[in-house]
């Protein structure tokens, strides 16, 4: 990893001392108080799909306790509320005093509802819905309706996927994918995920932009080879279909063209829904007496951008080991926003109410930073005068970054972190990379 870990890696040298005090922008007066975010919030829940709200960072950090929190706040300020968890740990469980089941369980007398995702019954649906399309069509003769969903099991990779489409049935990010949107749209305003670990969480952040790119080659497939030509018209009406299952519309009505560009559109809608503040938010969490956990988070920042999604800020447990800890993590996330959470001890069940009056105006205002206008700085940057473009990665340095040029110069192809991203370059800015140089945790690439 470079000189990643050897980035301050005694307890002393963690952090650097900051003069820097965040600023918390007062937009339309929302975070003065929670009635007055309360109401702002219910009439933009009326008009958008729940929130997306997820916590990445090094395994022991706190994320679920971080999720948990979140959740019990947003719940408490009338938000309606749904803390997804995918593990089969029952740490979530034990904080919160119950059992959480398979369908959204409340939790307590407010507005928080809780689930579990098992991706054995996640498995029947789509199953299930497929049978209900192929009937319509009758494209396996019956052989479809044979499969029983029960002997099935799950097989490396399905968590991610069916967790996908369970979190879309709930935020609606794509649409248009079922004939019941209108109810569920009005069913949460916010929607908590605390998923199997940070690296899968990331992976579905970029699903849908990775799925552009393989539909591009598959849609050329189908359109300039003869097996393609025979063969995908079928299956792309079955895929149709399956997605709406109680439609009377006739789906042979449509071209395979028209299915292909609406798959395109749908996809690049959602990819576009993790960049935005207003419908998703990422934070980061880490132990700050721990160095490797910052370090981790630092990483897991740079990756969450290689991903496409947006960064709202960062998270550390406010434990009692921590008070003689004289130091400050702002100069090491600058330009995030970081605040403190209340720390859950494992000894005994949790009095929330105790817990939430613990939670500070800062971590108030960083969960509920909705406009995105809190400190921040572009991914990327273009400048047409000097012809360079600005990858901000932080987390990396310039070894672990694997640069390519593609499609005659019109595309660069950004590999670190085990993610790729394609950045397409102004039509201005066209031309061959003639350097690169690593600062200010940013590559700036020069072209000619």
């Amino acid at each position: 990893m470079g000189s990643l870990l050897n980035y301050n890696l005694s307890l002393g040298s963690c952090f650097k001392s900051s003069s820097i005090t965040p600023t918390f922008p007062d937009t339309r007066g929302i975070w003065r108080n929670d009635q007055k975010w309360r109401k702002f919030y219910k009439v933009r829940a009326e008009e958008k799909p729940a929130k997306l709200v997820t916590f990445i960072g090094k395994g022991g950090a706190g994320k679920t306790a971080c999720a948990l929190i979140a959740a019990q706040y947003y719940s408490r300020t009338g938000l309606r509320t749904c803390l997804v968890i995918q593990s089969q740990d029952p740490t979530a469980e034990y904080l919160l005093g119950q059992k959480i089941g398979t369908t959204p369980t409340p939790i307590g007398n407010g507005t928080l509802q809780a689930v579990r995702l098992e991706s054995t019954k996640m498995l029947l649906e789509p199953l299930h819905r497929l049978k209900k399309a192929d009937a319509r069509l009758n494209l396996s003769q019956g052989v479809l309706d044979e499969v029983v969903g029960e002997e099935l099991g799950v097989l490396p990779g399905m968590d991610s996927i069916l967790a996908v489409g369970a979190l879309e049935r709930l935020i609606q990010f794509i649409g248009g994918t079922r004939s019941d949107t209108k109810e569920l749209d009005r069913k949460f305003d916010m929607i908590i995920y605390d998923g199997i670990s940070s690296e899968e969480t990331l992976r579905m952040v970029g699903a849908a932009e990775r799925s552009r790119w393989y539909m591009r080659y598959l849609r050329n497939l189908a359109e300039k080879t003869d097996t393609g030509r025979v063969t995908a018209p079928s299956f792309l009406k079955l895929a149709e279909a399956s997605l709406k299952p109680d439609s009377t519309v006739d789906s042979g009505w449509r071209t395979a063209a028209e299915i292909w560009d609406t798959a395109d559109n749908m996809l690049e809608k959602g990819s576009r829904a993790f960049a935005d503040p207003l419908k998703f938010s990422c934070y980061l969490v880490m132990d700050p007496s721990n160095c490797m956990s910052v370090n981790a988070a630092l990483r897991y920042w740079g990756c969450a951008i290689q991903a496409g999604a947006h960064v709202s800020g960062a998270f550390y447990p406010a434990s009692p080991s921590h008070r003689s800890i004289n130091m400050s993590i702002d100069d090491t996330f600058f330009p995030l926003v970081t605040a403190s959470v209340p720390f859950l001890s494992m000894d005994s069940t949790i009095n929330w109410d105790i817990a939430l009056k613990d939670l500070n105006a800062d971590a108030k205002k960083l969960l509920t930073m909705n406009n995105g206008s809190g400190r921040s700085i572009s991914p990327v940057t273009f400048d047409q005068t000097k012809k360079t473009v600005t990858l901000f990665l932080p987390g990396f340095d310039k070894s672990e970054i694997k640069l390519s040029q593609w499609r005659g110069g019109s595309e660069l192809l950004v590999e670190s972190g085990d993610q790729r991203r394609v950045i397409t370059l102004p039509s201005k800015m066209l031309g061959k990379v003639a350097g690169a140089k690593f600062e200010n945790r940013s590559l700036v690439i020069t072209l000619k």
